[in-house]
């Protein structure tokens, strides 16, 4: 996981679907479990939902938040 991946997940939005317009960081974990069992989207998006759904999974996404502040 890069510095960058993390950065991302509370500048970009997701860009279609329920939740389109949201940030990646906020994202349900239901909805990140079910593309987990669904399958993920090809390209920077799905990347970044894969790392987005194992840090909600693992109870991290605290960790975004000083990202968050800095924005």
């Amino acid at each position: 996981m890069q510095v960058e991946d993390l950065e991302r997940r509370v500048t970009v939005v997701m860009p279609c679907g329920k939740y389109k317009g949201r940030l990646i960081a906020d994202l349900p974990g239901h909805y990140l479990n079910w593309f987990a069992r669904e399958g993920f989207p090809k390209g920077e998006i799905g990347h970044l939902l894969v790392l987005m759904q194992e840090m909600d999974h693992n109870g991290l996404k605290g960790l975004l938040d000083p990202l968050r502040k800095r924005g």
